[in-house]
């Protein structure tokens, strides 16, 4: 795997990690924005567990099969492209750069990933 992958993977673990623990702190951001956007508080706990499971799965896929990294990758790719979209729906755009960094970085994730186990060389799915 190279440098840059695995830079751009660690990077997208340890933001989700730290979100994670927001969410289950309830930190008062993480609250404040969620209701912004029209999340009900309720729903903070099930976030949190598919942003871990998305981290979770990042880690397998680097140490394990590749596969389960492309598959947490495009999750969390698909959960923050979500979140983009819930912010512009209710037109809440000063905070909308957090949604799109870790969308960004998700993404990338994904792209290296798949890049990496394509068939010209690279980790075989």
């Amino acid at each position: 795997m190279h440098a840059a992958t695995l830079i751009v993977i660690s990077i997208t673990v340890v933001m989700n990690i730290v979100i994670v623990v927001g969410d289950i702190m309830r930190a008062k951001f993480v609250v404040a924005n969620s209701r912004e956007v029209g999340v009900p508080d309720r729903w903070l706990p099930a976030l949190a567990v598919l942003k871990a499971a998305g981290a979770a799965g990042l880690i397998v896929g680097v140490m394990g099969p590749p596969l389960i990294g492309v598959l947490a990758a495009f999750g969390l790719s698909v959960f923050y492209l979500s979140a983009l979209i819930a912010h512009l729906r209710a037109r809440v755009f000063h905070s909308i750069a957090f949604p799109a960094l870790f969308f960004a970085f998700a993404l990338g994730s994904l792209v290296l990933l798949v890049s990496e186990a394509s068939p010209t060389g690279g980790v075989r799915i």
